[in-house]
C-alpha cells in the first residue's frame, strides 16, 4: 500500500522540490535588485521537473575558497546546476539584471503553481484517509 501511494506522488514530490528551489531563487532575485552587478538567475521548470523525476542528479556546485578562512563546502542538488542566468535586455548602469516586474510575475506564478501542488497532496492523503476509514 505505501509503495503505491508513493509511487503516487512521486511526480507531485519532485515537482515541489523544484517549485520551492525556484521560489528561493526568485526570491533572492528579489531581494538583489538594488545588488550591484547581481544577475538573476530561474530555472526551466519542466527541464527540472524531468531531471527530478528521473533520478538525474546534476553536477555538484561547489564554493570557490578565495581566502584561507573560507570554507570550501559543496552543494548536492538535482535543480542547482539546472539554474541558468536571465538574460536581460536592458541591465542597469551597475551591471544588475533583475527586472522587478519579470520576477514579482515570476514569484506570483510559481506560488500558486506551489499551492496547487499542495492542495492535490493534500487531496490525495484526504482520499486515501477516506477509503481507509470506510
Amino acid at each position: 500500500m505505501t509503495n503505491r501511494l508513493d509511487d503516487q506522488l512521486s511526480i507531485q514530490r519532485a515537482a515541489l522540490g523544484v517549485l520551492t528551489y525556484r521560489q528561493e531563487l526568485l526570491a533572492s532575485n528579489i531581494a538583489n535588485a538594488d545588488t550591484p552587478h547581481f544577475k538573476a538567475r530561474d530555472i526551466d521548470f519542466r527541464d527540472a521537473l524531468a531531471g527530478a523525476v528521473a533520478g538525474r542528479k546534476d553536477a555538484s556546485l561547489g564554493l570557490s575558497v578565495t581566502a584561507r578562512g573560507h570554507l570550501g563546502g559543496s552543494m548536492e542538488s538535482k535543480q542547482a546546476a539546472s539554474a541558468r542566468y536571465r538574460t536581460e535586455f536592458q541591465p542597469s548602469i551597475d551591471g544588475n539584471t533583475v527586472n522587478m516586474d519579470i520576477e514579482r510575475a515570476a514569484f506570483a506564478e510559481n506560488a500558486l503553481r506551489l499551492e496547487a501542488a499542495l492542495s492535490f497532496i493534500n487531496g490525495s492523503f484526504k482520499s486515501q484517509q477516506l477509503a481507509l476509514s470506510q
